[in-house]
């Protein structure tokens, strides 16, 4: 099992920034790709970020140039800096890791959230 606690949500004026951080904890696993998700009132979750475990990013096309994801691999920590933030980027905020678990010769794959951070950007 894994966990991931995400934290740095908060309120912010249009134009200013925030960082959000997601650690993944357990024992006997590696992570993966992973990734940033938010879901605004009514509407469905959509992906913002992702990075694999090698540093390779993607972006929403809503977000780039905004937000930066990056990752701490010794820590299994994923980041997500956001700049010029703007008040349609409101939403819950959730993490996501693609975690291989390894018990003896098995390996498997499951993919894990975090329980959200809240965002709420004001105009």
């Amino acid at each position: 099992q894994v966990q991931l606690v995400e934290s740095g949500g908060g309120l912010v004026q249009a134009g200013g920034s925030l960082r959000l951080s997601c650690a993944a904890s357990g024992s006997e696993f590696s992570v993966n790709s992973m990734g940033w998700n938010r879901q605004a009132p009514g509407k469905q979750r959509e992906l913002v970020a992702t990075i694999t475990n090698g540093g390779g990013t993607d972006y929403a096309d809503s977000v780039k140039g905004r937000f930066t994801i990056s990752r701490d691999n010794a820590k299994n920590t994923v980041f997500l800096q956001m700049n010029s933030l703007k008040p349609e980027d409101t939403a819950d905020y959730y993490c996501n890791a693609d975690v291989t678990h390894y018990t003896g010769r098995v390996s498997y794959r499951i993919d894990y959230w975090g329980q959200g951070t809240q965002v709420t950007v004001s105009s």
